[in-house]
């Protein structure tokens, strides 16, 4: 399992998956301020004077794209989610296919749900087909392509070759894929061959992210990790040779017990087998998961603090763009032209994404919503005619204005421009904070652009809250003036 963002990840914070979940973003971990009361611009101004890397706020915030959202009526949730797959796409979206299932439950991980077993794959496979061919037809579904699908858990590695192989060809015998969509499979070296990876690559999937987290067998056994980190680095360079797809892993920084010395030698490695990407994920630590409860109880050292965590992020950000790699956002790293990151790129944009499995999550037409995860409750929903869904909403009315942040933010330059003609009253609202973080060193002012330094980008989730409350309090200046 990865983040997101939330992966959500990274796994995508709108299509609610879990790929925030080694907290690339902060994930649980609470900000500068999460009181009770709503955060304020005011709020989030930085000491100048202080080393913006480690010293500009004392912990995460975390301001996901679904907060105001507002929950429909479970009584009307049937008609809403019939409309909103009745109701044509004009512009590409996404798809997510969720496989809750997974060999074991590591300790960094605060989204595990299943057990794998074997003899569950190919009826859950079957599962994901019928509904595939089910909503193939919908409007929503049929109306415009779909340029990048992400199939994620959980472990989806762990399924039988013959059920993965015959699961992405109903990706294309059922979804409007267009030519060059991205189709990445998420998993881990543990239960995956090369064989298997040849078998995929030749039904279509053009992309394996591999949950890697770090490269010391000391550090990975700590985390319930199974093989080696030689014997992953190996697997790595198997595909690598392999040619067939584009090779990218998760690291992440910040796990107990993890040295400074270890993260060098994760990132030099990541460097020396040459992957396609990699992505950068600090270390969140769910409150009451495995790894908590292993803190509390004595039997792993405390995990490190954000100001322990940011020079970590730098080094690993200035050791891989040294070498010629390119950051194209925050977390994420490339190597080479063949990873798009296509699919975590436009989540953050806040694009349609089509759910697909148990616990899948996504967005359309101004809704999101989660397929109910419990399998036996899913099925016996369907038995039923009836939409096996859950937490069915509006998303806010900024959500828009608050990916455009987000993803401006997670790419390099935020364009205040376009984000003041959604939300007019914007640049007058965040006007202090850009002022006070540009003096702090956080970013730059280029105009109409505000670029995020590395100690900026490092506290993204921070930032991201920040002009967020912005978006508040020029909606409550809109407000007063309607009033007056």
């Amino acid at each position: 399992m990865r983040m997101a963002d939330l992966k959500q990840g990274e796994r995508g914070a709108a299509a609610m998956h879990g790929r925030v979940g080694h907290g690339g973003h902060g994930g649980h971990g609470g900000g500068h301020p999460m009181a009770a009361t709503p955060a304020v611009v005011g709020d989030y101004l930085v000491r100048i004077g202080c080393d913006p890397l480690t010293e500009a706020f004392g912990k995460r915030a975390f301001s996901p794209p679904w907060r105001g959202s507002r929950p429909v009526d479970a009584d009307n949730a049937d008609a809403v989610i019939e409309r909103v797959f009745a109701t044509p796409r004009s512009e590409t979206a996404v798809a997510y296919l969720h496989v809750p299932y997974c060999q074991n439950h590591c300790l960094f991980c605060g989204f595990f749900e299943n057990v794998w077993r074997p003899e569950a794959g190919p009826a859950y496979v079957d599962d994901l087909i019928a509904e595939l061919a089910a909503k193939s037809h919908t409007r929503l579904i049929a109306s415009a392509p779909i340029d990048a699908v992400y199939i994620g858990g959980g472990t989806p590695s762990a399924l039988d070759a013959d059920d993965l192989s015959r699961l992405i060809e109903a990706l294309h015998r059922y979804l409007p894929l267009s030519a060059d969509c991205e189709i990445t499979l998420e998993g881990r070296s543990y239960g995956f061959d090369i064989a298997k990876a040849a078998k995929l690559a030749e039904a279509g999937v053009n992309r394996l992210s591999i949950g890697v987290q770090s490269f010391s067998t000391t550090v990975r056994r700590r985390l319930g990790r199974k093989r080696s980190g030689e014997e992953v680095a190996a697997f790595l360079s198997e595909l690598l040779a392999l040619g067939r797809t584009s090779v990218v892993c998760d690291l992440i920084y910040g796990l107990p017990g993890q040295s400074e010395a270890d993260w060098r030698r994760d990132i030099d490695t990541v460097a020396r087998i040459g992957l396609d990407g990699v992505t950068l994920y600090a270390l969140n630590m769910f409150p009451g998961g495995p790894m908590a409860r292993a803190v509390e109880h004595g039997k792993l050292p405390p995990p490190a603090t954000p100001s322990a965590q940011a020079p970590l992020y730098a080094e690993g950000v200035e050791r891989l763009t040294d070498r010629g790699w390119l950051q194209v956002s925050q977390s994420h790293l490339v190597r080479s032209l063949r990873e798009r990151n296509r699919y975590n790129a436009s989540i953050k944009r806040g694009v349609a994404c089509l759910p697909f499995g148990a616990g899948a999550g996504g967005q359309a037409h101004g809704h999101r919503w989660r397929n109910v995860i419990d399998i036996a409750q899913r099925c016996e929903m369907i038995a039923q005619n009836r939409a096996p869904i859950e937490g069915l909403a509006l998303v806010p009315s900024d959500h828009a204005a608050h990916a455009m942040i987000a993803a401006g933010l997670e790419t390099g330059r935020l364009d205040l421009a376009a984000v003041e003609a959604l939300r007019p009253g914007f640049r007058v609202a965040v006007t202090p904070l850009l002022a006070n973080w540009t003096a702090a060193g956080l970013g730059e002012l280029h105009g109409d652009g505000f670029s995020p330094s590395l100690a900026g980008s490092f506290w993204i989730s921070n930032l991201t809250s920040g002009l967020t409350a912005g978006l508040s309090a020029a909606a409550t200046m809109c407000e007063g003036r309607c009033v007056l």
